[in-house]
């Protein structure tokens, strides 16, 4: 994949897969700059090409009371402050038109989500900024179907979009990732995995989503080993406590272990291909 049209990039050089990493929604300026230091810390040492991901809000919610922000501005700037504190670039998710362009005045990459990604008039506004667009597949779409949201995109002017792959529903609740699809995507765009996401345990009765975090090592190497360009992996310094999607994030002191077996098994997929 041509990482050089992703601002602030850095390692290109290195052939290693490039990560999206961070907390699931920015709980606040302190908590955003010890992860985004750590994980800069670990993928410089690695030399793995980094965005910090971080959504400034969280629209699908379960519940009412659950946690959506700490206000979209506050969360924007905070990002804005991370990637001129660490030269990092970064990536948020956008839920309606009007976040496209306000969301574009602060990150790198504009991310729809999965549950929206057929809804045309938002991934056109997010093509016009101008900015790397990311299409999360949805969970209910086959791998063959997202040539039309690539396609959305590259009509709309914007040759700069990626695909990233978080599982299909098993049943009602329960992700499974069907990796036949990685090649199918990879003709449309360059594909990531998000392994977090893909390892959720959705509509649980408590309203709150369930995970399996355990796998995140095994989901992460079936990835590499399958030949995804990217990952994705929610990480936090504290995970029970995180304000959104804790149950199946990665604690953030297991992260550099991790990245040092992707690395591995990356050059050695590399060798046999």
């Amino acid at each position: 994949m041509d990482l050089s049209h992703i601002p602030k990039i850095k390692h290109v050089e290195s052939g290693n897969f490039f990560l999206l990493a961070g907390p699931c929604a920015i709980e606040g300026e302190e908590m955003a700059m010890h992860i985004a230091e750590q994980i800069t810390a670990i993928t410089d040492a690695l030399q793995i090409p980094f965005v910090f991901k971080g959504s400034f809000r969280k629209a699908n919610r379960s519940r009412l009371d659950s946690f959506t922000g700490i206000g979209d501005e506050k969360a924007l700037k905070i990002l804005a402050k991370v990637s001129e504190s660490f030269n990092i670039p970064t990536i948020t998710d956008i839920h309606e038109i009007a976040d496209a362009e306000k969301a574009a005045a602060y990150v790198d990459i504009l991310q729809i989500p999965a549950f929206l990604v057929r809804q045309t008039d938002l991934v056109v506004a997010a093509a016009k900024t101008g900015k790397v667009v990311n299409l999360k597949k949805g969970q209910f779409m086959s791998p063959e179907s997202m040539k039309h949201a690539v396609t959305k995109v590259k009509d709309a002017g914007n040759d700069k979009v990626m695909i990233t792959e978080r599982g299909s529903m098993f049943g009602y609740q329960d992700m499974v990732v069907d990796f036949r699809g990685i090649p199918t995507m990879k003709a449309f765009a360059p594909v990531v995995l998000d392994v977090t996401h893909s390892l959720q345990q959705p509509n649980q009765s408590s309203g709150v989503t369930g995970g399996r975090p355990e796998l995140i090592e095994t989901l992460a190497r079936a990835g590499i080993a399958s030949g995804v360009d990217g990952l994705f992996i929610e990480t936090h310094f504290d995970p029970a406590n995180a304000k959104s999607d804790g149950a199946n994030m990665l604690h953030l002191e297991k992260l550099a272990g991790l990245l040092e077996n992707l690395v591995a098994l990356h050059t050695t997929v590399r060798q046999l291909s």
